[in-house]
């Protein structure tokens, strides 16, 4: 028999450096888990991705036990780690940037099992958009 799920968490946390502290004590607390138990199985899982800000799917069950999935880090991330920038533009018409075809498909590639996309094309045109609004030119 399936365990009854009682609460679906969304976080997005520094991979490997999670601590008990606020954002994550403050959004496990209320929900009953073991905030020290998830701090030490999502650095360990997360050991490899460090220095990224990925997204984590906690699913919080009826006897507070929890299970989570980490997802690859956000489009927007990855642009600014692949151009070496620190942000996007404010305004998406000031460009500040530009992505290669290669670079788009690298990313593409990467997020490819987050997206909504049926194949790599329209995974491709996915980031592009992502990259257009954060005023950053590609190269579809």
């Amino acid at each position: 028999m399936a365990k009854e799920v009682t609460k679906i968490i969304k976080l997005q946390i520094e991979a490997g450096k999670a601590t008990p502290a606020p954002p994550v004590g403050t959004a496990l607390g209320p929900a009953g888990v073991n905030i020290g138990e998830f701090v030490n199985q999502f650095n360990n899982q997360t050991r490899e991705l460090m220095g990224n800000i990925v997204p984590v799917l906690l699913t919080v069950y009826k006897d507070r036990s929890f299970t989570f999935i980490v997802k690859k880090p956000p489009a927007s991330r990855l642009i600014l780690k692949k151009l070496g920038m620190e942000k996007g533009s404010p305004k998406p018409q000031n460009k500040v940037g530009k992505l290669t075809k290669q670079q788009l498909e690298e990313i593409a590639q990467e997020k490819m099992e987050d997206l909504n996309a049926p194949d790599l094309e329209q995974a491709k045109k996915v980031i592009a958009g992502t990259a257009r609004s954060m005023g950053i030119d590609s190269e579809i």
